[in-house]
């Protein structure tokens, strides 16, 4: 008979010191090399120590301006005051609950976030990441309407769980299986790069709708649920569909007894100088999705929707059960963003300073000719790199090289890469930043560009 030996422990003296990553920075990437699971793309490579407004300080004493409010979220920016009061204040009365009882924060916060939106949207679930909320929306869909078919653009992000994976297309699919059935992609109206054009070569956006939607008909089994939407791409490169299009791709949902679900992730809470991107066109969706923005960089996220699909969803017996649904300490967060967001007039700041930033992004344009297009709303802009403006060519190599230029500047940006389209910088600063540092950002984005490229004024 065989034995297994004895496992083996290192002695105190062999075992590694728990404060050495503490104090030698090599030793920090020595241990995040060995124990973390590497999750997309490389870790940025700086250790960060806090972050205050609009900055984020290093372990060795830099301040990096913040030009993406965290990972898009931090709408007030960095430990602010009354996100601090508030966190300290509710965790230390109620933080958590089982999951079937309620608490005022709760309540308060639904009805708080009904008021800041159209009817007939009053109904709330709140939950705690961008990827839940869409897959409780994907779910209530399926549900209500007895379909389970998904439309969505061939250049979404909607999240990383199951069915917010299945309908997300800008990222790499390959090597995991299959995803939920009944999913369409239809075309992305990116204007700047069109595929259905008009005789003066512009985007035909109604005649690409309308040839998306026949290849979704086509493919159909009858069992059409929903289509879930950014109504501005930010994943995709900063997308902002074309003056009308929302409202045409809602009466194509009408036609085909499809729920409508904005993903307003990135978008809501004042970021594009409306309180919410859909109100720019007048649409009100059937279901929306709310999450990086409402918790300002804090895990809270909800879905909203019509008293008459939640009746119907009730009645089904709809269940998202989860271990941080309505929870009171981030629906405490909630209020107090909607309280300074509403306090301070932030989604006119968020209109002014986007107007401001959009000035300089076209002032870089000007100076720089791999600056092919930039767009965008409020204070969410998007800056497209190419080799050629006339070809429209990608500069996949040089989006990486201005990223890593701004970043030895003191400049954190975020580059969007997808095959074929070239990068685009997602420009999100803080709703609180001061025209100072939006300055500065451009300042020295214009600087990386030119350092990158060669060409410095």
């Amino acid at each position: 008979m065989t034995t297994t030996p004895p496992r083996t422990f290192p002695s105190p003296a062999q075992a590694p010191s728990p404060t050495s990553s503490a104090t030698d920075p090599a030793a920090f990437w020595r241990a995040a090399d060995r124990h973390l699971v590497r999750y997309g793309g490389t870790f940025t490579p700086e250790i960060i120590a806090s972050a205050q407004g609009s900055w984020l300080r290093t372990e060795d004493g830099r301040r990096i301006l913040d030009f993406t409010s965290g990972q898009m979220s931090a709408v007030l920016g960095h430990s602010h005051p009354d996100i601090v009061a508030t966190v300290r204040r509710q965790v230390g009365e109620l933080d958590h609950l089982f999951s079937g009882m309620l608490s005022r924060p709760v309540v308060e916060l639904a009805e708080r976030i009904a008021a800041t939106l159209p009817d007939p949207l009053e109904k709330v679930l709140l939950l705690t990441t961008g990827a839940e909320s869409n897959e409780a929306a994907i779910r209530l869909a399926k549900l209500v309407t007895g379909g389970h078919e998904i439309v969505s653009f061939a250049a979404s992000w909607h999240g990383m769980t199951q069915g917010a994976a299945a309908a997300t297309y800008s990222s790499r699919r390959a090597g995991y299986g299959p995803v939920a059935p009944g999913n369409r992609a239809i075309p992305t109206p990116n204007a700047y790069r069109p595929d259905v054009l008009t005789p003066d070569g512009e985007l035909d956006w109604r005649r690409q709708l309308d040839l998306g939607f026949a290849l979704v008909d086509a493919q159909s089994t009858g069992a059409l649920a929903a289509c879930l939407v950014e109504p501005i791409l930010s994943s995709g490169g900063v997308i902002v569909p074309p003056r009308g299009y929302l409202a045409a791709l809602a009466q194509k949902c009408r036609e085909r007894g499809m729920l409508l679900i904005l993903d307003e992730a990135q978008t809501g809470v004042g970021r594009t100088g409306l309180m919410y991107a859909f109100e720019r066109e007048g649409v009100v969706p059937d279901i929306l999705t709310l999450s990086k923005t409402l918790g300002s960089g804090l895990p809270l996220a909800a879905v909203v929707t019509t008293a008459e699909i939640e009746e119907r969803a009730h009645e089904r017996g709809f269940l998202f059960y989860t271990t941080h649904v309505s929870d009171p300490l981030v629906a405490a967060v909630g209020l107090t963003v909607l309280d300074v967001v509403e306090r301070d007039g932030l989604v006119d700041r968020a209109r002014v300073l986007g107007e401001r930033l959009r000035t300089g992004l076209r002032e870089i344009e000007a100076r720089h000719a791999v600056v092919g297009d930039v767009r965008g709303h409020g204070l969410l802009q998007g800056l497209e790199l190419v080799t050629d403006r006339a070809t429209r060519a990608p500069a996949d190599a040089l989006g990486a090289a201005v990223t890593r230029r701004c970043l030895e500047l003191g400049l954190h940006m975020n580059v969007v890469q997808i095959p074929g389209w070239g990068g685009t910088f997602r420009i999100a600063p803080p709703l609180t930043a001061s025209e100072a540092e939006i300055d500065l950002g451009l300042e020295m984005l214009d600087q990386a560009i030119g350092e990158a490229t060669g060409v410095t004024a």
